[in-house]
């Protein structure tokens, strides 16, 4: 996309229709075809509001999203195509700080957003999942109460000891290639860590954890460390 004005910008993308119209102009610019299998044979399903399309082969439902560094994002694609093009046209990159002052979004959203944006552009347009073995935890940022202020002490107390107040980011590391996934989760639940898990590992890969239960029946070779 070449330099334009950001008044300019926001004409083109007046609304998520447009900014959707145009990203599945770039994502499939020889016609529509499924973000699972590959397959050519897609028919439109209008009652479906996330996933509008099927694939007649493998009749799985996806969107211009799926397989993309889009997917299972709920942020508006007008926001993610003004997030591609401050990326793009930044020098430097750009901060997640103005990312989430510019898109109205938190910080943590807009810290997402660019690893995935940047992700992308380095491989491609797409985030290839990692083929194996893998290592996966997760861990729990945010500094010791004893260096935080009074004030943030007495505002964290009634949340507890441990990882309370502090942000969850989960992360997985290629053994083989060192490349490392990481994402700002909400919870430590089964749902959330294999959803994780299963964005960012290609099937069939063997799988290093602990033990923690939230691992357990992951669709994969699971193996403990």
């Amino acid at each position: 996309m070449h330099a334009i004005s950001l008044p300019a910008l926001f004409e083109m993308f007046p609304d998520d229709d447009a900014a959707r119209a145009w990203i599945e102009a770039q994502v499939w610019p020889k016609g529509r075809c499924c973000g699972h299998c590959g397959s050519a044979r897609t028919h439109a399903v209008p009652e479906h509001r996330t996933m509008p399309y099927r694939c007649s082969d493998c009749r799985g439902y996806f969107s211009v999203r799926t397989g993309t560094a889009m997917e299972r994002s709920k942020i508006p694609l007008r926001k993610w195509v003004i997030a591609f093009y401050l990326e793009v046209t930044s020098p430097k990159g750009v901060a997640s700080t103005r990312i989430s002052r510019d898109l109205g979004i938190s910080q943590k959203s807009a810290w997402f957003m660019l690893h995935r944006i940047r992700e992308a552009l380095m491989n491609g347009g797409k985030v290839a999942p990692l083929a194996g073995p893998v290592e996966a935890d997760e861990t729990y940022v945010g500094g010791r109460r004893k260096n935080m202020s009074k004030a943030r002490r007495k505002a964290l107390a009634h949340l507890g000891r441990g990882g309370a107040g502090k942000t969850i980011v989960a992360g997985v590391k290629d053994r083989d290639t060192n490349q490392v996934r990481a994402k700002v989760v909400e919870t430590t639940t089964k749902a959330e860590l294999q959803g994780f898990v299963g964005e960012h590992v290609a099937q069939g890969a063997t799988v290093y954890t602990d033990e923690a239960a939230a691992y357990t029946g992951l669709p994969y070779t699971p193996t403990n460390r």
